[in-house]
């Protein structure tokens, strides 16, 4: 029987592990994908460490310390540590099911509570000194695993309040909104990360792209990455085949929590943010040749998503058929578990993200239909509403 996995490096055959573990840059590599993206996105672009690294550079560009954005309800912590890093208050956003993004009837909700008509349930969503625009001055689109926000109805909602749209490419490059423009064409500033099953995977590396004038002018990192950085990034494939092959003796989780113990794998949350510190010149040349590829350009969802009842008995299931489908973006609104409770999301205010983060099974897009059939006919028992 053969086994699957949520992670796009867990699944490179033997020539792209060996691509990656043994690819050669240059700093003319980090050069043309600097070029490659200001050219792509029309703008000036800063490669950085990883992705949050980079959405908190695109952050300090346009706003001031104090300040407020709109952020999705359903994301990663990340986001959430970008944010806070660029000494801003997150505006926590409830969520559709049909998309997982936020839309024309969330934002009003948002507006009747920051306007005074409703009182905010928590102190996250309580904006000091003064009204709903004069406090909150950006909004994040995040186009979840992929899925097109409805654009138009958030540019005229920006539009009233005054507010700069930021675009966080992560699962969306090359995704086109319903009026045909692309992911990243739109904003003040777009933000991708070229982390662990992202748009463009390279395990690490990120990169911002600012569009439009900035208030504030960001210093681009000049760091070296650190070696052990780079090392985890380079043969994280390698150790990932291993893992996969270990599953099938039933010893491939023991393996790789193990390799999570001693640091030879980091988890993508813990993949710390660091504004000083450049990528790799291995993985830039990596991410521009994905960028590049055919496959890479077609913009569909990184994810098919499902709500489902009885979450847990079906990843068994899913499980005990090869399907390892388990993991991030399950356990809460703000992923990963661990990190939850230094959020304080504001739940009450976002009932719908909170029923989603309990109920969503989704499947990797990059899989062949006929690989995921048996997964789909365990799911399809137990579907409450499907995307």
């Amino acid at each position: 029987m053969k086994h699957y996995f949520l992670g796009t490096a867990a699944n490179y055959d033997r020539k792209e592990r060996l691509a990656h573990t043994f690819a050669i840059g240059r700093e003319k590599d980090r050069r043309n994908l600097s070029e490659f993206l200001s050219q792509k996105y029309e703008g000036e672009a800063t490669l950085t460490k990883n992705g949050r690294s980079a959405l908190a550079l695109a952050l300090k560009a346009y706003f001031e310390p104090g300040e407020a954005v709109i952020v999705n309800g359903f994301t990663c912590y990340a986001v959430y540590e970008a944010v806070k890093a660029a000494g801003l208050t997150p505006i926590w956003a409830d969520i559709s099911r049909e998309d997982l993004n936020y839309n024309e009837s969330t934002l009003c909700e948002l507006e009747m509570i920051h306007s005074g008509h409703t009182q905010g349930h928590s102190a996250e969503l309580t904006v000091p000194n003064g009204s709903f625009s004069s406090s909150i001055r950006g909004i994040i689109i995040q186009n979840s695993l992929g899925n097109p926000i409805d654009i138009t109805a958030v540019e005229k909602f920006a539009k009233k309040h005054g507010l700069t749209i930021i675009e966080d490419l992560a699962h969306c490059v090359g995704v086109k909104y319903p009026d045909g423009r692309e992911a990243g064409t739109v904003g003040a500033a777009a933000v991708l990360s070229f982390g662990k099953d992202k748009s463009v995977d390279t395990i690490s590396g990120g990169a911002v792209i600012l569009r439009q004038p900035c208030k504030n002018i960001i210093k681009a990192p000049s760091k070296l990455p650190k070696i052990s950085d780079n090392l985890r990034a380079r043969f994280y494939p390698m150790l990932g085949a291993i893992s996969r092959r270990l599953s099938y003796i039933h010893l491939g989780g023991v393996f790789m929590r193990g390799l999570i113990k001693i640091r030879w794998v980091e988890k993508s949350a813990d993949n710390r943010l660091d504004v000083t510190r450049k990528i790799a010149k291995f993985e830039a040349k990596l991410a521009l040749k994905q960028l590049k590829a055919s496959k890479r350009s077609r913009g569909k969802p990184i994810r098919e998503f499902y709500l489902v009842r009885d979450r847990g008995e079906i990843l068994k299931k899913l499980q005990k058929n090869g399907y390892y489908f388990g993991g991030f973006w399950y356990e809460r609104p703000v992923s990963p578990e661990r990190y939850y409770k230094k959020v304080h999301f504001p739940e009450k205010d976002c009932p719908v993200a909170v029923e989603v983060a309990e109920k969503i099974i989704n499947f990797p897009t990059f899989y062949d239909k006929k690989d995921l059939k048996t997964a789909r006919e365990i799911v399809a028992e137990h579907i409450e509403e499907v995307k």
